[in-house]
């Protein structure tokens, strides 16, 4: 079963989810309903544990990271290729049309879920549309001159029961956003999450890039438990037909009658 979904003037496609599997663990409420403010589980050394499936809530944010800068705060450059990229209605996004990894905007794009899977040493996040991401928990540094990649390197250390991450090393040619800022070889990102109980998850999402921005800026999104059900591959080239309609520009649009 598939089910459409249209946003920024594009579709994509939600994968059917397995449905109705109890997974062993979930706080229950006396009816057998997952209780997603049940205390949150923690690891053996006593860290929180994110393990789980998680739908992200980014708010005002899944289209522009930016939107509580000011004008000035974004460098002329970037602002203007940021709306050339909105008028020609973002068929240049690599990733909504291109179906590369959707990089540094992959956890807050609100029709994909996330899965979660938390060892001593590493939190993989396997994302629906068969991207993903390692944080690295072992001490190691981030690299000093990494290999450019999508989804860029990420390590982490705990500040109490805050796992805050760090990220460096992405291509240029991925968009910060669904809105279409851009990103340069300088970028470095700081995620910081908290449990706050077995439901829910507050993430702190700092960008700094001073090659597009003129300050660090950061914004906060949620991700929620998406209880008792899985993730199935959602495969963006498979039977893409989009990228072929979208011609003309924003301005084009007329507003039906």
């Amino acid at each position: 079963m598939k089910t459409g979904y249209c946003f920024l003037f594009l579709c994509a496609t939600l994968s059917a989810q397995w449905i109705n599997i109890p997974i062993p663990g979930t706080p229950r409420t006396s009816d057998g309903k997952p209780n997603l403010s049940a205390p949150a589980p923690r690891m053996a050394d006593g860290k929180p544990d994110f393990t789980g499936l998680w739908g992200m809530n980014p708010g005002g944010y899944q289209n522009n990271y930016a939107a509580d800068l000011k004008p000035e705060d974004i460098q002329p450059w970037a602002a203007d290729l940021a709306k050339q990229r909105a008028a020609n209605v973002g068929r240049e996004n690599p990733s909504s049309t291109g179906c590369l990894p959707k990089g540094p905007h992959a956890n807050t794009t609100a029709f994909l879920m996330e899965k979660f899977i938390q060892t001593p040493s590493v939190l993989v996040m396997l994302v629906e549309d068969m991207n993903y991401r390692q944080i690295h928990l072992d001490g190691r540094p981030l690299p000093k001159d990494p290999d450019p990649s999508f989804m860029g390197y990420w390590t982490a250390r705990w500040e109490g029961d805050t796992l805050a991450a760090e990220g460096n090393g992405f291509k240029d040619s991925i968009w910060l956003d669904i809105g279409g800022h851009p990103v340069t070889d300088a970028l470095h990102i700081t995620e910081r999450y908290r449990r706050l109980d077995f439901g829910h998850i507050e993430i702190t999402k700092t960008i700094d890039d001073p090659k597009v921005f003129n300050k660090p800026f950061l914004f906060v999104f949620k991700a929620e438990r998406v209880p008792d059900t899985e993730i199935l591959e959602f495969v963006c080239a498979e039977n893409e037909k989009d990228r072929q309609h979208m011609v003309g520009t924003a301005a084009d649009s007329k507003p039906p009658k």
